[in-house]
C-alpha cells in the first residue's frame, strides 16, 4: 500500500488506512521508547535503522490511534508491503524532526 500525502502542512501522510502525524506528542513518546531522535535520524541517513524501530516510530505517529493497534500490526503491514513503502513514511516523519511540519 503506497504512502500517500494528506496534509503537507501538519506533516500527515497516509499509510495502510491510518493518517500518520508526527505530532510533538507523538515524537517524544517515540523519544522514549527508541531513544534520543537525533540519534535516530543518524542511524537512518546510515541505512541503519532497524525493523522494530521503523515500526515503532510509524506507531508513535498514527493519529488517532485504536487502543487494539500495536506495534506489531505496523510492522506486520511493513513486512506485507516492503520497505519500499514504508520509507516514505519514515522519511516524512524525520522531515518533521529536521524541519517541522510545514
Amino acid at each position: 500500500m503506497t504512502a500517500t500525502v494528506i496534509n503537507p502542512m501538519r506533516g500527515e501522510i497516509g499509510f495502510a488506512g491510518w493518517i500518520i502525524r508526527p505530532t510533538f506528542g507523538a515524537l517524544v513518546a517515540a523519544e522514549e521508547t527508541l531513544g534520543p531522535l537525533f540519534a535516530l535520524v543518524e542511524r537512518a541517513s546510515d541505512g541503519r535503522l532497524s525493523l522494530q524501530e521503523t515500526a515503532q516510530l510509524i506507531w508513535h505517529c498514527i493519529n488517532d490511534r485504536d487502543d487494539d493497534v500495536t506495534v506489531d500490526d505496523v510492522g506486520a503491514v511493513v513486512l506485507r508491503d516492503g520497505l519500499v513503502h514504508a520509507v516514505p513514511v519514515v522519511r516524512q516523519i524525520l522531515a518533521a524532526i529536521l524541519h517541522g511540519a510545514g
